[in-house]
């Protein structure tokens, strides 16, 4: 019994981790795409390391239009790392001779290092230069982090239940 429990461990490590090629069909907002698998399957791709603007937020339709740039339409390669809490793939996304997507988002300025699930420190020297710069979503002195906006949103919904 233990050795079926190993090497379904195993088993499964190697498929959470494997390389997948995919076209991007679909760019549903700066860290969110659709990749069309081999079958014609779609998956929802949550980009890890890096958290973008939300759509109705400030910079939100910069940082879409950004990853739009960068991916859509484009043969990628991609590795799931995990599920979020919306059953969406958690992926690490390349591109282009190998270029990482979360690390040009936050390069360009248009995306936080999503430092509270992230242990990816070069991604924050990203940050530091984007900010230092005033790149993208930067140039604004007030930026607002998302997971912030978020959390101002349901507030203020649930004042409004109240």
């Amino acid at each position: 019994m233990i050795k079926i429990l190993f090497i379904s461990c195993i088993f499964s490590s190697v498929l959470i981790f494997s390389q997948i090629k995919a076209k991007i069909v679909k760019v549903k907002d700066g860290d969110t795409v659709v990749a069309l698998l081999s079958g014609n399957k779609q998956e929802t791709l949550r980009l890890a390391d890096v958290d973008c603007p939300e759509n109705g937020q400030a910079f939100g339709k910069n940082a879409k239009q950004f990853t739009s740039s960068q991916v859509f339409g484009k043969t990628v390669i991609f590795y799931r790392i995990g599920k979020d809490r919306y059953r969406r793939t958690l992926a690490k996304i390349f591109y282009d001779d190998e270029k990482y997507l979360s690390a040009e988002i936050i390069k360009a300025g248009f995306g936080w290092w999503y430092f509270q699930n992230s242990r990816n420190i070069k991604l924050k020297e990203f940050e530091t230069f984007a900010k230092e710069e005033e790149l993208g979503l930067w140039s604004d002195k007030n930026a607002i982090a998302p997971w912030d906006f978020r959390k101002a949103k349901r507030n203020k919904q649930r004042k409004e239940i109240l």
